[in-house]
């Protein structure tokens, strides 16, 4: 077994000495390259793709298993000599063989011939295990065969025998079974006709293969890849939904503007939002500025933890409370203070940080309170320094909290540098000889970010430049 006379089938020549190992030896040791791809294949945050990755290894692995299972048996000679060896597949260390069910071993091939002219059956012993047959059972009938078939799949398997048995065509098809151990498995066939000499189908040869293992690797492949989609999907909405409430509300311009509207006095602004490349969706960052009816601008930075929809909602909250209490003209100590409150009474309490100023024309005067925020930088005449902060502790800390305010007087030409954790402060004041020159905090803001750019940032962060006119 199998016959020799074949349906259009040449006669096979024997291969050169050695191939069969060289082929072996190298399918085993790509195996060994695959498998040490799939340990090395480490988890990172986004565990979806993650899991993709080691799906499509641990696929790979297996397919390479059952091509190294039928060299072994290829060069083991006919499954019904005497004396032929159980070669196991040799498996590279990391293998997880345990993921087969006990039964026929995984890649192993099993063969059969049902001759139409004696009604003789003959399996390979290979066979009776992937059915889970008793050997001393006997064989199955062509017409026996479709009771361990599932029933969805009972027209396939008999479409696929009539077919070879009567118009002469291979069999190559794949049908589910149910073993008497109640194991469910998915087989995978390939038969042919096998003539006499007359031409006429004297019986039918087939192998049939268990890939149940290949298909549940390929089916953790799909599932993978498609929740791979969906996570892209759902953070690509995600991503347009914190911009849209950045754009709602943040200031409207980008680039530079002045407060108040008009006057010799204006205050020349930029500011930038610098976002993290590994997490574009963190969305607690701000900055604003605002024309207040006392004829002062409100000048704030700050930023909540917390990415996505939550963190941008929790920050045009806060926001929206800090816009309307500086309009009721409540100075940035207690109005950070209100913002204590806020957070700590909130249904989900959350840790911020921010800056909050008033500045006066007429006086030049900035009068700022900071609540675990760092301190506005203040480059003058190519230096740079930072504010010594009055005190105050993060936003939702601690039950009524106070924060201290504190004043300095600004001169013509200074700028003013507003920024969140994720610009350090030394950095920063190490480019203040390099704005000695510059004439607007839209040059002073470009030199910052490009400088940013270059260095490795661990968070997104907010960036506000304010420059004295004169």
């Amino acid at each position: 077994m199998p016959s020799p006379l074949f349906a259009d089938r040449p006669v096979p020549q024997p291969a050169e000495p050695g191939t069969m190992d060289a082929l072996i030896t190298r399918t085993r040791r790509l195996r060994g390259d695959v498998d040490a791809v799939r340990r090395d294949t480490g988890a990172d945050d986004d565990s979806t793709l993650w899991r993709w990755q080691r799906a499509l290894c641990d696929l790979a692995v297996r397919q390479l298993d059952h091509l190294g299972s039928h060299l072994d048996q290829l060069r083991a000679g006919r499954p019904d000599a005497e004396g032929t060896p159980d070669r196991p597949v040799r498996d590279a260390p990391g293998h997880d063989s345990g993921q087969d069910v006990p039964g026929p071993r995984i890649g192993r091939v099993g063969s059969g011939e049902w001759n139409l002219l004696t009604d003789e059956v003959s399996w390979s012993d290979e066979l009776f295990q992937i059915l889970g047959r008793a050997p001393e059972s006997g064989p199955l009938t062509l017409d026996e065969l479709p009771s361990l078939v599932f029933p969805e799949d009972q027209a396939l398997l008999t479409a696929m025998v009539t077919d070879c048995l009567i118009d002469g065509k291979p069999i190559d098809g794949e049908f589910r079974i149910v073993r008497p151990d109640s194991r469910v498995r998915t087989l995978h066939m390939m038969g042919e006709p096998i003539l006499d000499t007359d031409g006429c189908t004297a019986s039918m040869w087939a192998v049939l293969r268990d890939i149940s293992a290949l298909r549940h690797g390929e089916q953790t492949v799909r599932d993978s890849r498609d929740s791979l989609r969906r996570e892209h999907h759902r953070a690509q909405t995600e991503h347009r939904l914190v911009a849209a409430l950045h754009e709602a509300v943040l200031p409207a311009w980008h680039g530079s503007s002045c407060l108040p509207r008009g006057g010799p006095d204006t205050l020349d602004l930029a500011a930038r939002r610098l976002p993290d490349a590994a997490h574009p969706t963190a969305g607690g960052h701000w900055f604003d500025v605002l024309e207040l009816p006392c004829g002062e601008s409100l000048l704030t930075i700050g930023e909540l933890p917390g990415r996505g929809v939550a963190g941008a909602s929790s920050m045009a909250m806060l926001l929206g409370a800090l816009r309307g209490m500086a309009v009721a003209g409540i100075a940035p100590g207690a109005l950070l203070g209100h913002l204590n409150q806020l957070l700590e009474t909130s249904e989900q309490p959350a840790l911020g940080s921010a800056l909050c100023s008033r500045y006066d024309p007429e006086s030049r005067t900035l009068s700022w309170a900071q609540a675990g925020h760092p301190a506005p930088l203040l480059f003058r005449d190519g230096a740079g320094h930072a504010l010594t902060p009055p005190d105050g502790v993060l936003l939702g800390a601690t039950s009524g909290a106070a924060y201290e305010q504190a004043e300095i007087q600004l001169r013509s030409g200074d700028l003013l540098v507003l920024h969140t954790d994720g610009l350090t402060r030394e950095r920063l004041i190490e480019l203040a000889p390099r704005t000695a020159g510059i004439r607007s905090a839209r040059e002073c803001a470009q030199l910052i970010v490009e400088e940013s750019d270059r260095a490795e940032r661990a968070d997104a962060a907010c960036l506000m430049v304010v420059r004295i006119p004169g």
